[in-house]
C-alpha cells in the first residue's frame, strides 16, 4: 500500500506531546496488580503507544500474561526502552518499534517486524493516541484536525489492513476510545470526534471479523493520570482539577485500566464482541 506524502505530514510536537513518563511526577502507576496466571501464554501482542501511560501498564501486565510484546511508540525512545526492561523482567520477549502509525508504510513496516520475530500476531492494541485542548473550534487548525484524525483513527485502520492477513480465529482486537466519546468534551473537540469513530470502528469491525472468529472490542477510560495531560493535552485550568468530577474524585491510574484490556484479550472475554468497557471513576454512561 503507497502513502501520500502529501497527507502525511510529521507529528505536531509544539505542546511536547506525546511527553515522558521517565520526567514526570507524581508518576503514573502502572506496576500489574496481582500475579500472571499464564492467560496470555504463548500469545504475540502488539501494543501501540506502549512506551508510557496505559500502554506501557498494558504491556507489562500482557507480559507477565505470558505474552511476547511488540512496543510501538512514536518518539520517547527512553521510555519505551524502559517499558521493553519491565515487560522482559517479567520473563516475556519484547522487541520495540518507533514510528508514526498515521503512515500506512510503518504501520505494515511494524506489523512485518512482529511477524519476523515471531511469526504470528495474536493480539492487537490500539491505544496510541494525541489530544490537543482548544477553547474555541476555530482555534483548531487544518493540519492539528488532519494530525489528530490520522493518530487516533487512521492509524487504526492501517494497522488492521496490515495485520488483518496474520490475524485468524482466536485472535482479539482492543481499542482504546475514550468516555469523551459518550459525554463530549468541549476543549475536545477533534479529539472527541476521533474517539467517537473509534466506537463506531469497534464495532463495524466486530460486525465483518465475527464470523472468523476474531473478536474486537474497546475501552473506555475516563481521566487516567498519564504523560499525555501534563505534557499539553490538557489546559493548565483542567490539569489542577484533573479527575475531580468524577464520582471518585480523582483520576484513574493506567494499572487500574490495564486489566480492562487483559480481560478483552484473552478467552476470559470469548463471548464478546463489538463491546465497550469503562473503567471511569464512577461516571454513568450510555453505551
Amino acid at each position: 500500500m503507497a502513502s501520500h506524502p502529501a497527507d502525511i505530514r510529521p507529528p505536531i510536537h509544539e505542546d511536547g506531546l506525546p511527553g515522558s513518563e521517565s520526567t514526570l511526577d507524581p508518576k503514573p502507576q502502572w506496576q500489574p496488580r496481582y500475579p500472571g496466571s499464564g492467560r496470555l501464554k504463548g500469545k504475540v501482542a502488539i501494543v501501540t503507544g506502549a512506551d508510557s501511560g496505559i500502554g506501557r501498564a498494558v504491556a507489562v501486565l500482557f507480559a507477565r500474561e505470558g505474552a511476547k510484546i511488540a512496543i510501538a511508540y512514536l518518539c520517547e525512545d527512553d521510555d519505551a526502552r524502559r517499558t521493553r526492561e519491565l515487560c522482559e523482567a517479567e520473563g516475556a520477549e519484547a522487541l520495540t518499534f518507533s514510528g508514526d502509525l498515521g503512515d500506512p508504510e510503518v504501520a505494515r513496516a511494524l506489523v512485518d517486524l512482529t511477524m519476523g520475530e515471531w511469526g504470528r500476531i495474536d493480539v492487537l492494541v490500539n491505544n496510541a493516541g494525541e489530544q490537543h485542548p482548544d477553547k474555541d473550534i476555530r482555534d483548531i487548525t487544518p493540519a492539528q484536525l488532519q494530525r489528530t484524525f490520522q493518530t487516533n483513527i487512521f492509524a487504526m485502520f492501517y494497522l488492521v489492513q496490515a495485520a488483518r492477513e496474520h490475524l485468524h480465529a482466536g485472535a482479539a482486537i482492543v481499542n482504546c476510545t475514550s468516555i469523551t466519546t459518550y459525554r463530549g468534551s468541549k476543549e475536545l473537540l477533534d479529539y472527541s470526534s476521533t474517539k467517537g469513530a473509534i466506537t463506531a470502528f469497534t464495532r463495524s469491525l466486530s460486525e465483518s471479523l465475527v464470523a472468523d472468529g476474531i473478536r474486537v472490542n474497546a475501552v473506555a477510560p475516563g481521566p487516567i493520570w498519564t504523560p499525555l495531560n501534563p505534557s499539553g493535552g490538557a489546559s493548565p485550568e483542567k490539569l489542577d482539577h484533573f479527575g475531580e468530577d468524577t464520582p471518585m474524585g480523582r483520576p484513574g491510574q493506567p494499572n487500574e485500566v490495564a486489566p480492562a484490556f487483559l480481560f478483552l484479550a484473552c478467552e476470559d472475554s470469548s463471548y464478546m464482541s463489538g463491546q465497550v468497557l469503562h473503567p471511569n471513576g464512577g461516571t454513568i454512561v450510555n453505551g
